[in-house]
């Protein structure tokens, strides 16, 4: 039987990098950016989102060959609207009688007799 060698997989180095982003867009309420840089071995970032209760999200991360370690911030304060206020329902039962059904017992005579 023969059998198939496969070679050793090959792992490219990182190369360094480095970016940045951001979106802000008032009519559709985006507000969050990014910012990673890489020397291919540790990679540091940040990014931020703006928060439907108004406040800001900031995180800073490292990831390097201990892991992904996560600085997790909030700036400003939640702000959340009034609750609503509603008024009761209204209901009215309905207006009708049900109709009234007397049914009339009917007995028919059984159609086979027994014999003893």
């Amino acid at each position: 039987m023969k059998t198939t060698r496969y070679d050793e997989a090959k792992y490219e180095t990182a190369e360094p990098y480095d970016f940045t982003w951001a979106v802000k867009h008032d009519a559709t309420y985006n507000d969050f950016d990014h910012s990673e840089k890489s020397d291919g071995k540790v990679t540091n970032g940040v990014y931020r989102v703006q928060l439907p209760d108004g406040r800001t999200q900031i995180v800073t991360y490292r990831a390097d060959n201990y892991g992904y370690n996560a600085d997790v911030k909030y700036t400003g304060e939640a702000k959340y609207p009034d609750k609503p206020t509603y008024s009761a329902p209204v209901y009215t039962a309905p207006a009708y009688k049900a109709p009234v059904y007397v049914a009339t017992p009917v007995y028919k005579t059984p159609m086979v007799q027994p014999e003893y």
